[in-house]
């Protein structure tokens, strides 16, 4: 049984359809992508699947559980994390402050071992712990962002566009601490537009063009397929 199941998933903004009939699946331990252009319904897909938008029709099973129509904070608990689009820290609150909010479903004896392994992956977050997290870089930024979701120790890590607006060094960072995290153990569902970056390391990848999905596979098999070559590789 696959971890994270979407059956026939149809989203609405107003009269818009935005996402129509979407199915896919992510098994324990896979790395799986969504890749597709500005407007294709990524982050309304994973922003249905963590509950902070409800669906028309179709249904999400997580870890056995329908989550459907589950609030985003049980969903939480259940041992699903998101990294939203644009990181999204609380910048008048200290590095340290934002990691202790990505705990707050974990109980309280637990957080010092959390913040150990947060600050192992992530040394610069320990560096600057007591500074203003929006005062970090846009690199730092999103390492916060990553540690906090990780604070929740999530079973699924969903990351929703982590290279945006990040220079090539620190791209090359982001994707490097997504194949540790996903090496120790955790799932991941990754939303990206850098299609390369995103295949390059993914199991498996779906295709999403207006709303629907248009194409899955391996990953690999994907890169060099023709059609994917001219529309998202720039090849």
């Amino acid at each position: 049984m696959a971890m994270l199941e979407v059956q026939n998933l149809n989203v609405y903004y107003g009269l818009i359809h935005a996402l129509r009939d979407v199915s896919f699946e992510v098994g324990k331990g896979e790395v799986v992508a969504l890749i597709g252009a500005n407007g294709a319904g990524k982050t309304t897909t994973l922003h249905t699947v963590t509950g902070l938008l409800g669906a028309k029709s179709g249904t999400i099973t997580f870890e056995g559980h329908d989550i459907t129509k589950k609030p985003g904070h049980e969903i939480v608990r259940l041992g699903m994390s998101h990294v939203p689009e644009g990181r999204r820290v609380f910048s008048e609150l200290s590095v340290l402050e934002n990691l202790k909010m990505g705990a707050y479903t974990r109980p309280k004896e637990e957080i010092p071992d959390s913040l150990a392994s947060v600050y192992k992956r992530f040394p610069r977050l320990e560096e600057r712990k007591n500074q203003l997290a929006g005062t970090l870089s846009g690199g730092e930024q999103q390492m916060l962002a990553m540690g906090r979701a990780l604070m929740s120790r999530p079973s699924l890590l969903l990351l929703d566009e982590p290279s945006m607006g990040l220079s090539p060094l620190f791209v090359g960072e982001i994707f490097k601490i997504i194949e540790e995290v996903s090496a120790a153990g955790t799932t991941v569902l990754l939303v990206e537009q850098n299609a390369k970056k995103a295949l390059s390391i993914a199991d498996r990848a779906y295709v999403l063009e207006t709303g629907h999905i248009v194409k899955s596979g391996d990953a690999k098999t994907l890169m060099d397929d023709d059609a994917i070559k001219k529309a998202y590789l720039g090849e």
